[in-house]
Formats: C-alpha cells, structure tokens, sequence
C-alpha cells in the first residue's frame, strides 16, 4: 500500500518573520534542535564501546573526541536534512509541531544550507583526522538516511524503519574502522544487532503517535495493521536481535560478562515483548497496551549492550 503525504502544511507561527524579530539565543538553541540531540547521544553510545572492543582496551582519547564530534556533525547534518524535506508532514503531527522550521524560527534554506555544510564538514574532519573508511561510511549513512529513507522510503512503504534504519546501524561500523582503519566480523554482528534493534525499537512508539503518522500520511506499519500484527513482528525481530547479539562470544570477540549482560538484558527485553503481544492479542488498547515500556526499556537495552562491549576487553 502507497500513502503520499500532504504537500501543504499549515503556515508556521514566525514562518514569515524577519531575523531581526528571532531572538539570537532560540536561533542559535533552534540550530541546535536541527541536529536532534537527543537522537545522537544514542549513536555515540554504540560508537565509543566499539572502539574499546576494537582496541580491546582503551583506544586513544583524542581519536575518541575527533570520532564523536564528526559523528555528532555528519547525524546532525543528516538530521537536519531530515527536517528540510519533513517540514509539511512535521507541521500536521503534534509530536514534531514545534521544530524549528514549523515555527518559522529557521527557513528552509538556512536548514538547507546548515545540513549540506555539516555533511561536507564531517566528512573532511573524518577524513583527514580519522581515516577515510571511517569518512565515507559516515557520508553514506547520512545519504542513507537523508535520501533513502526521508525522501523515498518513509512516505511509500511500512518498511521504511526497516531499511531505513540502516543508517543508524552504521555508527558501530565507524566506531571499528576509526580505530583499525579496516572492518572485521565484530562491527558486522553488531550493525545486525542494530538493525533488528531499531523496528521493535520504534514500532511502540509508532503505536503510541499513529494517529499522527496517519494525519501526516505516513505509513508507519502501526497505521496499516492491527496492534496484533505489529505486536507479532515486534517479537519476530526481538527474537533474532538478541540471537543476533549472542554471536560475539563464540567467535572470540567477547567473553563472559558480554554474555552475561547479553543474555539477561536480552532475556528481559523477550519478556516485555511478549508481553505486549499478550496484550495485543487480548485486544487492550489506550493506556492498558502499555507500549511505551517496550520503547523505553530498548534505550536502556542498547545503553547496557554497548557498556558491556566496551568494559568486557578488561574482564578477560
């Protein structure tokens, strides 16, 4: 099923408003919110514990601060892309109301311009203070996501997280070859770790906002099918994520306290989404389906892994 967002978007509230009129410290706070932050954080937390297992102790801090900044710089300027070419369908849904473009406090070409020179940017500080491996996986998640999955998956198809998700996956790949200039099976189990991570991930947050998916024309997979359904692929792709994160160990790459983190981490995040199947099966809706604990504690999930690849090089 093809679902094309709406193409007019309510105007913003300073949508027309002269720069004079945009206090300084919101221009500089909304450039800020550009970048997503929040959504970062979260990719440098699998890209700083890689690096530990690359070097299988403490790499060296500079390479450590040189790979989070261009990290932070290349996400962000994909982010910012993101929001660029998102602008009508973030002005129809509440959750993404007050971004910066919606409300007029940065125009789409200064998000234009802002995005591009942050992609060209990280690229060159990757490229000569990391490696250029490291400069063209990050350029490529950024495309990834900026292209791929903004402007041609997410609008068109319920897969859109699945394959767009890729680009999120790409950190832990950037984190290995920063520090070994060079990619290995290590960084692969865990971009799979990642991918099977993130639809289970979002799907319950889609859950909880799809009536704004659905407003905005968008066909996350919780507009288009049951809570069943959902539910029911939630738990496929648990299933084969934590699998996925069990193959590190008998390969060599970690020892016991990996696992021991991996399994019970893993075995809790089972639990939760069979539980919300139940639920969903039970037919419970509204506050009852409690989908939101799954979203939450798969943060909680993937800040535990990381922290476990990264202290498990000094338990061995």
């Amino acid at each position: 099923m093809c679902v094309t967002a709406v193409e007019s978007r309510p105007a913003g509230v300073l949508e027309n408003a002269s720069t004079s009129r945009r206090p300084f410290k919101a221009r500089v706070m909304a450039f800020i919110a550009l970048t997503k932050p929040r959504i970062i954080e979260l990719l440098l937390i699998t890209t700083v514990p890689v690096m530990f297992l690359a070097e299988q102790g403490v790499p060296d801090l500079w390479l450590v601060l040189v790979t989070c900044l261009g990290g932070y710089l290349s996400a962000g300027g994909a982010n910012a892309l993101n929001m660029w070419y998102d602008r009508d369908i973030d002005a129809l849904m509440e959750r993404t109301s007050q971004r910066p473009l919606v409300t007029g406090m940065v125009s789409p070409t200064e998000c234009l311009v802002f995005g591009i020179t942050l992609a060209i940017g990280s690229t060159l500080l990757f490229g000569f203070a990391v490696n250029w491996l490291s400069a063209w996986l990050a350029l490529g998640a950024l495309l990834f996501y900026s292209v791929v999955y903004t402007m041609i998956l997410k609008r068109r198809t319920s897969q859109n997280i699945v394959w767009g998700g890729i680009a999120g996956c790409m950190p832990v790949l950037i984190g290995w070859s920063s520090v070994t200039n060079s990619l290995s099976y290590a960084p692969v189990i865990l971009f799979l770790v990642m991918f099977f991570w993130t639809p289970p991930h979002y799907w319950p947050l889609s859950m909880k906002v799809k009536d704004d998916y659905a407003r905005a024309g968008v066909p996350m997979l919780p507009v288009l099918a049951s809570n069943k359904v959902v539910a029911r692929q939630i738990v496929l792709y648990s299933w084969v994520m934590v699998g996925a994160s069990l193959l590190l160990t008998p390969l060599g790459y970690t020892g016991w306290f990996y696992t021991l983190v991996a399994l019970l981490a893993g075995g809790f995040w089972l639990w939760e989404a069979h539980a919300l199947q139940n639920r969903a099966k039970a037919e419970v809706t509204g506050a009852k389906l409690k989908e939101m604990r799954l979203f939450h504690w798969s943060i909680t999930y993937v800040s535990l892994l990381f922290v476990a690849v990264a202290v498990d090089p000094f338990l061995r």
